[in-house]
Protein backbone atom coordinates (compact mmCIF):
# COMPACT_ATOMS: atom_id res chain seq x y z
CA UNK A 1 0.00 0.00 0.00
CA UNK A 2 2.84 2.38 0.86
CA UNK A 3 4.60 1.58 -2.44
CA UNK A 4 1.40 2.26 -4.37
CA UNK A 5 1.00 5.60 -2.59
CA UNK A 6 4.59 6.55 -3.48
CA UNK A 7 3.96 5.65 -7.13
CA UNK A 8 0.83 7.82 -7.18
CA UNK A 9 2.71 10.79 -5.72
CA UNK A 10 5.58 10.38 -8.20
CA UNK A 11 3.15 10.18 -11.13
CA UNK A 12 1.31 13.24 -9.87
CA UNK A 13 4.51 15.24 -9.48
CA UNK A 14 5.71 14.15 -12.93
CA UNK A 15 2.50 15.45 -14.47
CA UNK A 16 2.91 18.72 -12.60
CA UNK A 17 6.48 19.13 -13.91
CA UNK A 18 5.15 18.90 -17.49
CA UNK A 19 2.58 21.61 -16.81
CA UNK A 20 5.08 23.76 -14.92
CA UNK A 21 7.67 23.59 -17.74
CA UNK A 22 5.04 24.77 -20.21
CA UNK A 23 4.01 27.64 -17.93
CA UNK A 24 7.62 28.76 -17.39
CA UNK A 25 8.20 28.75 -21.13
CA UNK A 26 4.94 30.57 -21.89
CA UNK A 27 5.38 33.23 -19.19
CA UNK A 28 9.11 33.93 -19.64
CA UNK A 29 9.59 37.63 -19.02
CA UNK A 30 6.21 38.12 -17.32
CA UNK A 31 6.36 40.04 -14.05
CA UNK A 32 2.67 39.70 -13.25
CA UNK A 33 -0.46 37.86 -14.35
CA UNK A 34 -1.49 40.92 -16.35
CA UNK A 35 0.67 39.83 -19.27
CA UNK A 36 -0.76 36.30 -19.39
CA UNK A 37 -3.24 35.40 -22.07
CA UNK A 38 -6.38 33.47 -21.12
CA UNK A 39 -4.96 30.21 -22.48
CA UNK A 40 -1.67 30.63 -20.58
CA UNK A 41 -3.53 31.44 -17.38
CA UNK A 42 -5.64 28.30 -17.82
CA UNK A 43 -2.50 26.17 -18.25
CA UNK A 44 -0.95 27.79 -15.19
CA UNK A 45 -4.03 27.01 -13.13
CA UNK A 46 -3.93 23.40 -14.32
CA UNK A 47 -0.28 23.19 -13.25
CA UNK A 48 -1.32 24.40 -9.80
CA UNK A 49 -4.22 21.94 -9.68
CA UNK A 50 -1.93 19.12 -10.71
CA UNK A 51 0.47 19.91 -7.89
CA UNK A 52 -2.25 20.43 -5.30
CA UNK A 53 -3.88 17.12 -6.20
CA UNK A 54 -0.86 15.52 -4.55
CA UNK A 55 -1.75 17.17 -1.26
CA UNK A 56 -4.38 16.06 1.27
CA UNK A 57 -7.76 17.85 1.22
CA UNK A 58 -8.15 20.90 3.40
CA UNK A 59 -9.20 24.53 3.29
CA UNK A 60 -9.14 26.62 0.14
CA UNK A 61 -5.75 26.39 -1.53
CA UNK A 62 -3.83 29.15 -3.26
CA UNK A 63 -1.02 28.92 -5.79
CA UNK A 64 0.61 32.29 -6.28
CA UNK A 65 -2.03 34.62 -7.68
CA UNK A 66 -4.37 31.74 -8.52
CA UNK A 67 -7.25 30.65 -6.33
CA UNK A 68 -7.74 26.91 -6.68
CA UNK A 69 -11.23 25.51 -6.20
CA UNK A 70 -11.26 23.09 -3.29
CA UNK A 71 -14.25 20.81 -2.80
CA UNK A 72 -13.43 20.67 0.93
CA UNK A 73 -14.21 24.37 1.37
CA UNK A 74 -17.53 25.00 3.13
CA UNK A 75 -20.23 26.71 1.09
CA UNK A 76 -20.53 29.84 3.23
CA UNK A 77 -16.73 30.26 3.08
CA UNK A 78 -16.76 29.85 -0.70
CA UNK A 79 -19.59 32.38 -1.00
CA UNK A 80 -17.74 34.87 1.19
CA UNK A 81 -14.66 34.41 -0.98
CA UNK A 82 -16.70 35.10 -4.13
CA UNK A 83 -18.19 38.28 -2.69
CA UNK A 84 -14.85 39.58 -1.47
CA UNK A 85 -12.67 38.62 -4.42
CA UNK A 86 -15.12 39.81 -7.05
CA UNK A 87 -16.27 42.86 -5.05
CA UNK A 88 -19.73 42.09 -6.40
CA UNK A 89 -23.10 40.72 -5.32
CA UNK A 90 -24.30 40.20 -8.89
CA UNK A 91 -25.39 36.78 -10.11
CA UNK A 92 -25.73 36.28 -13.87
CA UNK A 93 -28.46 33.85 -14.90
CA UNK A 94 -27.77 31.51 -17.82
CA UNK A 95 -31.12 30.96 -19.54
CA UNK A 96 -30.20 30.19 -23.17
CA UNK A 97 -33.16 30.64 -25.50
CA UNK A 98 -32.03 30.11 -29.10
CA UNK A 99 -34.98 32.15 -30.38
CA UNK A 100 -33.44 35.21 -28.73
CA UNK A 101 -29.85 34.54 -29.74
CA UNK A 102 -28.05 37.29 -31.65
CA UNK A 103 -27.32 37.19 -35.39
CA UNK A 104 -24.94 34.44 -36.39
CA UNK A 105 -25.61 32.35 -33.28
CA UNK A 106 -29.32 32.23 -34.08
CA UNK A 107 -28.45 31.01 -37.57
CA UNK A 108 -26.01 28.45 -36.15
CA UNK A 109 -28.69 27.18 -33.77
CA UNK A 110 -30.76 25.96 -36.71
CA UNK A 111 -28.25 23.27 -37.67
CA UNK A 112 -26.07 23.05 -34.52
CA UNK A 113 -28.20 24.02 -31.51
CA UNK A 114 -25.87 22.49 -28.91
CA UNK A 115 -22.85 24.24 -30.34
CA UNK A 116 -24.73 27.55 -30.43
CA UNK A 117 -25.92 27.18 -26.82
CA UNK A 118 -22.41 26.37 -25.63
CA UNK A 119 -20.85 29.28 -27.54
CA UNK A 120 -23.48 31.69 -26.24
CA UNK A 121 -23.15 30.67 -22.58
CA UNK A 122 -19.35 30.63 -22.68
CA UNK A 123 -19.43 34.05 -24.32
CA UNK A 124 -21.72 35.44 -21.63
CA UNK A 125 -19.57 33.97 -18.87
CA UNK A 126 -16.41 35.44 -20.39
CA UNK A 127 -18.00 38.86 -20.86
CA UNK A 128 -19.59 39.16 -17.42
CA UNK A 129 -17.12 37.33 -15.16
CA UNK A 130 -15.26 40.51 -14.11
CA UNK A 131 -18.50 42.04 -12.81
CA UNK A 132 -20.30 39.20 -11.03
CA UNK A 133 -19.81 36.75 -8.17
CA UNK A 134 -21.94 33.88 -9.48
CA UNK A 135 -23.40 32.17 -12.52
CA UNK A 136 -26.85 30.57 -12.29
CA UNK A 137 -27.77 28.13 -15.08
CA UNK A 138 -31.49 27.33 -15.21
CA UNK A 139 -31.66 23.60 -15.86
CA UNK A 140 -34.96 23.66 -17.80
CA UNK A 141 -33.43 25.71 -20.62
CA UNK A 142 -30.83 23.01 -21.13
CA UNK A 143 -33.05 19.95 -20.59
CA UNK A 144 -35.78 21.16 -22.97
CA UNK A 145 -33.22 21.53 -25.76
CA UNK A 146 -31.42 18.23 -25.02
CA UNK A 147 -28.42 20.29 -23.97
CA UNK A 148 -27.55 18.58 -20.68
CA UNK A 149 -24.15 17.70 -22.13
CA UNK A 150 -23.55 21.41 -22.71
CA UNK A 151 -24.41 22.14 -19.08
CA UNK A 152 -21.82 19.56 -18.03
CA UNK A 153 -19.19 21.30 -20.17
CA UNK A 154 -20.12 24.67 -18.71
CA UNK A 155 -19.70 23.27 -15.21
CA UNK A 156 -16.16 22.18 -16.06
CA UNK A 157 -15.45 25.58 -17.61
CA UNK A 158 -16.72 27.31 -14.48
CA UNK A 159 -14.35 25.27 -12.33
CA UNK A 160 -11.33 25.71 -14.61
CA UNK A 161 -11.74 29.33 -15.67
CA UNK A 162 -13.74 31.00 -12.91
CA UNK A 163 -12.84 29.35 -9.58
CA UNK A 164 -13.63 32.57 -7.70
CA UNK A 165 -17.28 32.40 -8.78
CA UNK A 166 -20.23 30.47 -7.37
CA UNK A 167 -21.80 27.93 -9.75
CA UNK A 168 -25.48 27.83 -8.72
CA UNK A 169 -27.86 25.38 -10.36
CA UNK A 170 -31.40 26.70 -10.58
CA UNK A 171 -33.49 23.51 -10.53
CA UNK A 172 -36.17 24.14 -7.87
CA UNK A 173 -36.41 20.42 -7.10
CA UNK A 174 -38.94 19.37 -4.47
CA UNK A 175 -39.19 15.60 -4.19
CA UNK A 176 -38.31 13.25 -1.30
CA UNK A 177 -36.59 9.94 -0.63
CA UNK A 178 -34.54 8.17 -3.27
CA UNK A 179 -35.79 10.51 -5.99
CA UNK A 180 -34.47 13.51 -4.08
CA UNK A 181 -31.19 11.65 -3.56
CA UNK A 182 -30.81 11.34 -7.32
CA UNK A 183 -31.67 15.01 -7.81
CA UNK A 184 -28.96 15.90 -5.29
CA UNK A 185 -26.44 13.70 -7.13
CA UNK A 186 -27.46 15.33 -10.41
CA UNK A 187 -26.88 18.82 -9.03
CA UNK A 188 -23.71 18.28 -7.02
CA UNK A 189 -21.97 15.44 -8.84
CA UNK A 190 -23.05 15.65 -12.47
CA UNK A 191 -23.31 19.44 -12.72
CA UNK A 192 -20.74 20.23 -9.99
CA UNK A 193 -22.98 22.86 -8.40
CA UNK A 194 -21.81 24.83 -5.39
CA UNK A 195 -25.49 25.29 -4.57
CA UNK A 196 -28.92 24.39 -5.90
CA UNK A 197 -32.42 25.83 -5.55
CA UNK A 198 -34.92 23.55 -3.79
CA UNK A 199 -38.63 23.75 -2.97
CA UNK A 200 -39.50 23.03 0.69
CA UNK A 201 -43.18 22.23 0.07
CA UNK A 202 -42.73 18.61 1.20
CA UNK A 203 -40.95 19.69 4.34
CA UNK A 204 -37.60 18.65 5.78
CA UNK A 205 -37.70 15.38 3.82
CA UNK A 206 -37.30 17.35 0.59
CA UNK A 207 -34.06 18.92 1.87
CA UNK A 208 -32.54 15.94 3.66
CA UNK A 209 -30.55 14.43 0.74
CA UNK A 210 -29.02 17.81 -0.11
CA UNK A 211 -28.03 18.41 3.51
CA UNK A 212 -25.84 15.31 3.30
CA UNK A 213 -23.48 17.28 1.04
CA UNK A 214 -22.11 19.35 3.91
CA UNK A 215 -19.81 21.46 1.73
CA UNK A 216 -22.57 22.49 -0.72
CA UNK A 217 -25.33 25.06 -0.51
CA UNK A 218 -29.12 24.95 -0.76
CA UNK A 219 -31.23 27.98 -1.63
CA UNK A 220 -34.75 27.29 -0.38
CA UNK A 221 -37.72 28.92 -2.11
CA UNK A 222 -39.20 31.36 0.39
CA UNK A 223 -40.92 34.46 -1.03
CA UNK A 224 -40.67 34.18 -4.78
CA UNK A 225 -40.81 37.06 -7.26
CA UNK A 226 -43.99 35.95 -9.10
CA UNK A 227 -47.35 37.41 -8.14
CA UNK A 228 -48.90 33.93 -8.00
CA UNK A 229 -46.67 33.16 -5.03
CA UNK A 230 -49.35 34.89 -2.91
CA UNK A 231 -51.59 31.86 -3.38
CA UNK A 232 -49.67 29.93 -0.73
CA UNK A 233 -46.75 31.97 0.55
CA UNK A 234 -48.98 34.60 2.19
CA UNK A 235 -51.30 32.11 3.93
CA UNK A 236 -51.22 32.45 7.73
CA UNK A 237 -49.13 29.91 9.63
CA UNK A 238 -48.72 30.31 13.39
CA UNK A 239 -49.61 34.04 13.35
CA UNK A 240 -47.40 34.92 10.40
CA UNK A 241 -47.36 34.21 6.65
CA UNK A 242 -46.12 30.84 5.45
CA UNK A 243 -42.99 32.33 3.84
CA UNK A 244 -41.93 33.64 7.27
CA UNK A 245 -42.28 30.13 8.67
CA UNK A 246 -40.03 28.83 5.87
CA UNK A 247 -37.42 31.48 6.75
CA UNK A 248 -37.68 30.58 10.43
CA UNK A 249 -37.21 26.85 9.79
CA UNK A 250 -34.29 27.59 7.48
CA UNK A 251 -32.50 29.74 10.05
CA UNK A 252 -33.24 27.70 13.17
CA UNK A 253 -33.56 24.09 12.02
CA UNK A 254 -31.92 23.36 8.67
CA UNK A 255 -28.70 25.39 8.80
CA UNK A 256 -26.59 23.20 11.05
CA UNK A 257 -23.66 23.14 8.60
CA UNK A 258 -23.96 26.66 7.21
CA UNK A 259 -25.50 25.46 3.96
CA UNK A 260 -28.85 27.22 3.72
CA UNK A 261 -29.85 30.32 1.82
CA UNK A 262 -33.28 31.67 0.86
CA UNK A 263 -34.83 32.73 -2.44
CA UNK A 264 -36.65 36.04 -2.01
CA UNK A 265 -37.89 38.13 -4.94
CA UNK A 266 -36.82 41.72 -5.57
CA UNK A 267 -40.43 42.49 -6.46
CA UNK A 268 -41.27 42.34 -2.73
CA UNK A 269 -38.72 44.49 -0.83
CA UNK A 270 -40.91 44.69 2.29
CA UNK A 271 -40.92 40.89 2.51
CA UNK A 272 -37.15 40.84 1.97
CA UNK A 273 -36.83 43.09 5.02
CA UNK A 274 -38.99 40.73 7.10
CA UNK A 275 -37.01 37.68 5.96
CA UNK A 276 -33.76 39.46 6.85
CA UNK A 277 -35.09 40.11 10.35
CA UNK A 278 -36.00 36.45 10.79
CA UNK A 279 -32.81 35.11 9.19
CA UNK A 280 -30.14 37.80 9.68
CA UNK A 281 -27.19 35.62 8.69
CA UNK A 282 -28.54 33.57 5.79
CA UNK A 283 -27.50 34.48 2.23
CA UNK A 284 -30.37 35.53 -0.01
CA UNK A 285 -30.71 34.70 -3.69
CA UNK A 286 -32.75 37.56 -5.10
CA UNK A 287 -34.26 37.30 -8.59
CA UNK A 288 -36.59 39.87 -10.06
CA UNK A 289 -34.46 42.87 -10.98
CA UNK A 290 -33.86 43.76 -14.61
CA UNK A 291 -36.62 42.43 -16.87
CA UNK A 292 -38.98 41.72 -13.94
CA UNK A 293 -38.74 45.30 -12.73
CA UNK A 294 -37.75 44.84 -9.09
CA UNK A 295 -36.60 47.91 -7.16
CA UNK A 296 -32.83 47.49 -6.84
CA UNK A 297 -32.21 50.20 -4.24
CA UNK A 298 -35.06 49.02 -2.00
CA UNK A 299 -33.89 45.42 -2.44
CA UNK A 300 -30.33 46.17 -1.35
CA UNK A 301 -31.44 48.22 1.64
CA UNK A 302 -33.80 45.47 2.78
CA UNK A 303 -31.57 42.47 2.17
CA UNK A 304 -28.06 43.56 3.09
CA UNK A 305 -26.20 42.38 6.17
CA UNK A 306 -22.65 42.87 7.41
CA UNK A 307 -21.11 40.58 4.79
CA UNK A 308 -23.29 41.74 1.92
CA UNK A 309 -25.55 38.76 2.29
CA UNK A 310 -27.06 38.60 -1.20
CA UNK A 311 -26.71 37.23 -4.69
CA UNK A 312 -28.82 39.55 -6.81
CA UNK A 313 -29.68 37.81 -10.05
CA UNK A 314 -30.20 39.29 -13.49
CA UNK A 315 -30.75 37.10 -16.53
CA UNK A 316 -32.58 38.41 -19.59
CA UNK A 317 -31.50 42.04 -19.21
CA UNK A 318 -27.86 40.91 -19.48
CA UNK A 319 -28.17 37.90 -21.79
CA UNK A 320 -30.14 39.65 -24.49
CA UNK A 321 -28.79 43.17 -24.14
CA UNK A 322 -28.18 43.28 -27.88
CA UNK A 323 -29.40 41.22 -30.87
CA UNK A 324 -26.37 42.33 -32.87
CA UNK A 325 -22.83 40.99 -33.11
CA UNK A 326 -21.79 43.20 -30.20
CA UNK A 327 -23.82 40.99 -27.81
CA UNK A 328 -20.85 40.20 -25.59
CA UNK A 329 -19.87 43.85 -25.22
CA UNK A 330 -23.50 44.77 -24.53
CA UNK A 331 -23.83 42.03 -21.90
CA UNK A 332 -20.61 43.17 -20.25
CA UNK A 333 -21.85 46.75 -20.16
CA UNK A 334 -25.18 45.87 -18.53
CA UNK A 335 -23.46 43.55 -16.03
CA UNK A 336 -20.97 46.27 -15.12
CA UNK A 337 -23.73 48.86 -14.75
CA UNK A 338 -25.87 46.53 -12.64
CA UNK A 339 -22.95 45.56 -10.42
CA UNK A 340 -22.05 49.21 -9.94
CA UNK A 341 -25.65 50.11 -9.14
CA UNK A 342 -25.64 47.43 -6.42
CA UNK A 343 -22.40 48.81 -4.97
CA UNK A 344 -23.82 52.35 -5.03
CA UNK A 345 -26.92 51.17 -3.18
CA UNK A 346 -24.72 49.46 -0.59
CA UNK A 347 -22.74 52.66 -0.09
CA UNK A 348 -25.90 54.73 0.50
CA UNK A 349 -27.16 53.44 3.82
Amino acid sequence: RRLQMIKQVVACLAEWVVWAEWVVWATWGCNSLDCLGAETELFARKACLSLLSCLPPGPAKHCGAFFIYDAGMQFFSRLQHAWQHQASLLCVGLDPDTAQFPGTLKERARHDPLGAIEAFCLGIMEATAPYCAAFKPQIAYFASQRAESVLEKLAVAARDRYPHHIWLLDAKRGDIGSTAEHYAREAYDRYQADAVTVSPYMGTDSLAPYLQYKDRGIFVLCRTSNSGGDDFQMLPADHHPLYVEVATQAAQRWNQYQQIGLVVGATYPREIEIVRQVAPDLPLLIPGIGAQGGDLIATVRAGRNESGGMLINSSRAILYASPQENWQEAAATIAQQTGQAIQNALANR
